[in-house]
């Protein structure tokens, strides 16, 4: 297909995290180191060609989960996967006040993708085939690991083996909480991650599990409370969801993330971003299936 694009300009400096626009439009303040949007055209007909034309994409993430998707004070999401939006959003053409960020909780994930509510999903999304049977996934672009979140003084839970039998938290519609069940754990089940803290806290549940660097992303954020238990005992490979049998837009998807690879502008993301908790490993090759 035909792509005819600028030389690449870099996301944000390391170390500073570019804000996001909403569906209204608003930057913010003295945000001057976004990234511009290419000048790009596609073949007509495609999902490229059609969001670049229409000037917008509609991108769901998390609004709960620091590092990765969180909303800001500002009122607009900030975290790696919102960076990761971005660079995709400025491939097509389109400026981030031109990004329309929707909400997206694990369960409701598969939905507004095959509902047309959004345009692609950046919301630490496990790849897996149950999920490739009504979705596409482009990547992926991270590896996680599910793991352990306790008390801080908590020492004695430290592998997957010390949850079986114990009430623990994890998320409605997550590979994590089908992981629990698996292994003999009794899962307890919200809509949020956050809404598992209070749990955690009150000995509602012994433990909360997911994603290594969401728990990462909350002890980070309530500092003193919480520690992460042990290693990951799971790899869950993070991938960008759109509609199924969108081939076109997934291999286009796919290249974005190889250049954001070699250009710098996907380590910058996550310096920015997840990168001021957890060390930056390379990334994963796309799986182009």
């Amino acid at each position: 297909m035909k792509r005819s694009r600028l030389p690449l300009i870099a996301l944000a400096a390391a170390g500073a995290l570019a804000l996001s626009a909403c569906a209204g439009g608003t930057t913010t303040p003295g945000d001057d180191a976004a990234p511009e949007p290419e000048d790009v055209s596609f073949e007509e007909g495609t999902t490229m060609a059609e969001l670049n034309e229409a000037g917008t994409i509609t991108i769901g993430t998390k609004f709960d989960q620091p590092l990765f998707g969180l909303m800001g004070p500002s009122g607009v999401p900030e975290g790696f996967d919102v960076e990761i939006g971005k660079i995709i959003a400025s491939e097509l053409g389109i400026s981030e006040d031109n990004i329309e960020w929707v909400e997206t909780v694990s369960a409701n994930r598969e939905p507004f993708i095959e509902n047309g509510q959004v345009d692609i999903v950046i919301a630490t999304y496990t790849i897996n085939d149950e999920r490739k049977e009504v979705v596409s996934f482009a990547g992926p672009y991270y590896m996680a690991g599910q793991s352990i979140l306790v008390l801080a003084d908590n020492d004695d839970i430290t592998t997957e083996d010390d949850l079986v039998g114990q009430p623990v938290c994890s998320v409605t519609g997550s590979t994590p909480a089908a992981m629990l069940e698996e292994i003999g754990a009794e899962p307890v089940l919200t809509d949020t991650y956050s809404n598992c803290l209070e749990p955690l806290r009150n000995g509602t549940v012994v433990a909360v599990s997911t994603d290594n660097v969401i728990l990462a992303g909350l002890a980070a954020q309530n500092e003193g409370e919480f520690k992460v238990a042990g290693e990951p005992f799971t790899e869950e490979p993070y991938g960008i969801g759109l509609a199924l049998d969108d081939t076109d837009f997934r291999m286009w998807i796919n290249d974005v993330l190889e250049e954001s690879y070699e250009d710098g502008r996907y380590e910058e993301a996550w310096n920015s971003t997840a990168g001021t908790v957890l060390p930056f490993v390379d990334p994963p090759a796309p799986d182009r299936y």
